[in-house]
């Protein structure tokens, strides 16, 4: 474990510039386990002239050269990876479990994937008329700015900087304080991997100090953002006078929408995983489950049945599907939901609350904790089904044929995700095709293809990453004509 989590500015671990440090807290058992540099606007004013002074010579390399670096640092991930596993857990309160299988596996796959696909893409391009011929010309973008969140801590980190390094920007990067230890890991692991110095700048600290200044920086041109609506919206009133790029991936309200006709127990299995995977703070998290009135009864009671043998307990233990949830704070935020969602007439059919804490092992018993809980009775317009709770809350409803299976599902400023459970496949194409979300998954949840455009429609964000996007994204181009 870490004493200090200090920034990665210009190769080097360094303190806040100001000395300014706030603790780092196990939210599993409530206590402080590091100290974390708390930094501001000079420290990423820091971040940005190293990252400058960097860029030129890190654009000029060859883009195999890029990936062969990003290679590495996916070596050195999978080499340390129960290392970084215990950070993520003890960081967050996941399962190491799922740490372990899934977080750090898909950080070193993310580096890997935009390194093969830095290899592979063709940034310019030839077009010709009949009496003319044009050159496309995409060159890196500059130092762009990545701010990632705290529920899939490395996961979401190198899902943004791993595809701004290999299109050749050089970057400064700040991850969650809330989930800082990973982000502080990987940073070290640049250097021995053989990155150069300023070209992968991590600075960390609040959002409102650090994060806001790397937004407002005039240097940094590019800004990747992943984390709530609100924080969208003010990023975009700061960087949209100053004409940056921004890309923005914001909250969710998704419908996990199951038919008469589904695979009965598959999709009872892929609405639980869908709707609490992680503590159900994943932004892709089917949070409100539908399901075709002839079959509502029977779902809806296996599916409680299923919630109910979750097991909520200690992360560290190999049995625990729940472990807790952020922080004390956001507990406090899923409890006023909670109650709001009684208040607005539903029915709590199973949690509802935090665990007993006889229930819990002793180690863990001031963490923060939250029962699995499934509402029902609840109108679509509410605000229990309209505002993102990000959290173990999951409604059920039922509906009468597609139409108004759509209707549910569309009723939602939000449109990032939607997963269509149909044995008819046709079916399944039609609701894709009518769902007004970015990503429709059929007969699944979270299955990704990391070539494919990521993102939502209305509140849930601005832009696409994945693929060519991403690599798209961090580039210029220049059309030349003659």
């Amino acid at each position: 474990m870490m004493n200090r989590v200090p920034n990665w500015i210009d190769g080097r671990p360094q303190p806040a510039a100001r000395g300014c440090e706030m603790p780092v807290v196990d939210p599993a058992t409530g206590e402080q386990v590091a100290m974390l540099a708390a930094s501001g606007a000079e420290d990423v004013a820091e971040a940005q002239t190293a990252a400058g002074r960097a860029f030129p010579a890190w654009s000029a390399r060859r883009a195999p050269e890029r990936a062969e670096l990003l290679e590495r640092l996916a070596g050195l991930v999978e080499r340390d990876l129960d290392r970084l596993a215990r950070l993520e857990s003890v960081d967050s309160g996941k399962p190491l479990a799922l740490a372990r299988s899934v977080d750090i596996p898909r950080a070193a796959a993310n580096l890997r994937f935009f390194a093969e696909a830095v290899r592979a893409w063709k940034p310019d391009e030839e077009l010709r008329t009949a009496n003319s011929q044009s050159l496309v010309l995409r060159r890196p973008a500059g130092v762009a700015g990545c701010i990632s969140p705290w529920n899939l801590p490395l996961y979401l980190f190198t899902w943004k900087i791993a595809p701004a390094l290999a299109a050749g920007c050089t970057v400064v990067a700040k991850p969650s304080e809330e989930t800082p230890m990973t982000a502080a890991a990987l940073g070290e692991l640049s250097a021995e991997a053989g990155f150069p110095a300023g070209v992968l700048n991590v600075v960390q600290g609040r959002g409102a100090d650090a994060g806001a200044a790397i937004v407002a920086d005039p240097g940094i041109p590019v800004i990747t953002f992943t984390g709530g609506t609100a924080t969208g919206a003010r990023i975009m009133q700061v960087a949209g006078p100053m004409f940056k790029r921004v890309a923005l991936e914001l909250g969710g309200k998704n419908p996990t929408v199951v038919f008469g006709d589904a695979d009965f127990d598959a999709a009872v299995a892929g609405a639980v995983r869908a709707g609490f995977q992680n503590q159900g703070q994943i932004c892709l998290c089917g949070s409100r489950v539908l399901v075709e009135r002839g079959t509502y009864a029977r779902f809806r009671d296996a599916f409680v049945e299923r919630v109910r043998a979750l097991r909520v307990g200690d992360p560290m233990e190999a049995g625990t599907d729940q472990g807790s949830l952020v922080s004390q704070a956001h507990r406090a935020k899923v409890a006023a939901a909670v109650e709001r969602a009684r208040a607005e007439g539903g029915r709590v059919l199973c949690g509802g609350g935090p665990p007993e804490p006889a229930s819990l092992p002793a180690r863990v018993r001031g963490g923060a904790f939250w029962m699995p809980t499934v509402v029902e009775g609840l109108p679509m317009g509410c605000a229990t089904n309209q505002e993102e709770i990000f959290g173990p809350v999951v409604t059920v409803a039922p509906f009468d044929g597609e139409d108004e299976a759509v209707a549910l599902a569309n009723h939602s400023r939000y449109g990032l995700a939607a997963n269509v459970w149909t044995r008819d496949h046709a079916r399944g194409l039609r609701m894709a095709e009518r769902l007004d979300f970015g990503i429709v998954w059929i007969n699944a949840w979270l299955l990704r293809d990391l070539r494919v455009p990521f993102g939502g429609t209305k509140q849930s964000g601005v832009g696409r990453e994945g693929g060519d996007e991403a690599l798209r994204f961090f580039t210029e181009p220049k059309a030349v004509t003659w």
